[in-house]
């Protein structure tokens, strides 16, 4: 598998049985509290009402007018994220399998695995459907602007350096502009507070544990070690952490595992997704992939665990995010 493929895989948050999993930060593998409920927090106040019809360019290059947004259909689970936390969940439609907060559960999946169906779609009449670079398959998408659905791409999401910017650009395709301003101030005030209690965060990368980023699929027998561009890299940078994969000397977002690698990469801890660390047997499965038992996270089991549907999505709860990392990888570190 290319480093591009399985990059979004992982973007897409594919879980060993298909169905992707619940997205509030989950415990730490070696034992936590159980989360709190998996679900978006909208903007407090009423809905905002939108400004239309407006223009927008999409991602592809496009020129995209929304006339009417009573009827939305995010293509993704991030996408879907920021719309309800704008306050226009009452507007969704429909979801896609990597939507698995609990405000949008009993809405249709438009997915089949992690293709678009156009029909689905379709048959549900929207007024604007989102996507991002990712969303496939093409003809899908043609299939969806053809029928006259205004269609807008935006760029995917990999760094916290994104996350504003994304917001931004789906409140002004569906014509909310100051309710994005608002969710904007808000994720930024949230990621402020969480920045601040970072231990290490300035500190040279000797005094910061060492975070390799592990995409497991386990029934498909995927076993990749994250690098720079992964996403997981930003994350673990942003909590104090030296992405080990990075500092290892990897040149592409993903490489498959071998023990050669992960000796190089010599981690203290090992980040991965929930479904990921069930899908190969928990964390006493995770120590029998070869060379993971060698490694300093190994003999500690040490593992750091975020659920599927939120780790990557780099949006209005990415301050969760954080502030679940920040807790995994600096425990039992002295401060």
């Amino acid at each position: 598998m290319s480093g591009a493929a399985a990059l979004a895989l992982v973007l897409l948050g594919c879980s060993a049985d298909g169905t992707g999993t619940g997205g509030a930060p989950g415990p730490a593998a070696t034992g936590a509290a159980k989360p709190a409920a998996d679900r978006v927090e909208p903007l407090s106040g009423p809905a905002p009402k939108a400004a239309l019809p407006t223009t927008v360019r999409s991602a592809d290059g496009r020129q995209v007018t929304i006339r009417k947004t009573g009827r939305i259909v995010p293509l993704t689970g991030a996408l879907s994220e920021i719309v309800f936390s704008l306050g226009l969940g009452d507007r969704v439609v429909a979801r896609d399998i990597t939507t698995t907060f609990e405000q949008a559960g009993k809405l249709p999946v438009v997915t089949r695995a992690h293709d678009v169906s156009a029909e689905n779609v379709l048959s549900l009449k929207p007024d604007v459907v989102l996507a991002d670079s990712r969303t496939g398959p093409a003809e899908a998408i043609e299939q969806i602007r053809a029928a006259g659905v205004p269609l807008v791409v935006l760029k995917p999401a990999t760094t916290l350096s994104d996350v504003d910017q994304r917001i931004t650009a789906v409140a002004d395709a569906l014509g909310v502009p100051k309710a994005g301003d608002a969710l904007v101030a808000r994720t930024d005030q949230r990621m402020s507070a969480v920045r601040r209690a970072i231990p290490h965060k300035d500190g040279k990368p000797a005094d910061r544990p060492r975070v390799a980023f592990l995409y497991l699929r386990g029934s498909a027998s995927v076993y990749l070690l994250g690098g720079p561009g992964s996403g997981a890299d930003s994350l673990i940078e942003a909590a104090g952490g030296v992405d080990a994969g990075k500092a290892s000397g990897l040149t592409e977002d993903f490489t498959p595992i071998t023990s050669e690698a992960l000796a190089k990469a010599a981690p203290d801890v090992i980040l991965v997704m929930t479904e990921g660390l069930e899908s190969v047997g928990g964390v006493n499965g995770l120590v029998k992939i070869p060379g993971v038992a060698e490694t300093p996270a190994g003999a500690d089991r040490r593992v750091a665990s975020v659920d599927d549907g939120v780790l990557l999505n780099f949006g209005p709860r990415t301050d969760q995010v954080l502030r679940s990392l920040v807790t995994q990888i600096h425990t039992g570190r002295q401060s």
